[in-house]
């Protein structure tokens, strides 16, 4: 397991965007894969990306796949969450996982979690 720390979140008009931040402790990070996930007002969370370990593929959710970007800095320990062209439907808790193993978009399979940060989309 590793300790994860969000950061980034926020309330921003439609269309606009947002960089979510995941910080990790660890020597041995880029070995883990991590995903995001949200969670909705009233509904079950869902998966919204993960990036694979050591190579850094990645891997959307469709109904985010042509507005984010999962991207990651290992010097950093961190992972991010490019969000354009925010819509109202964005507004979630969005929360960062990791694994130490291959990439995957199923919540069972990381042991690790953040904190959750807000994301606010007002129309």
């Amino acid at each position: 397991q590793v300790q994860l720390v969000e950061s980034g979140g926020g309330l921003v008009q439609a269309g606009g965007s947002l960089r979510l931040s995941c910080a990790a402790s660890g020597r041995t990070f880029s070995s883990y894969s991590v995903a995001w996930f949200r969670q909705a007002p009233g509904k079950e969370r869902e998966f919204v990306g993960t990036i694979n370990r050591i190579v850094g593929n990645t891997w959307h959710a469709d109904s985010v796949k042509d507005r984010f970007t999962i991207s990651r800095d290992n010097a950093k320990n961190t992972v991010y969450l490019r969000m354009n062209s925010l819509k109202p439907d964005d507004t979630a808790v969005y929360y960062c996982a990791a694994r130490l193993g291959v990439w995957s978009n199923r919540e069972t399979d990381f042991d690790s979690w953040g904190q959750g940060t807000q994301v606010t989309v007002s129309s």
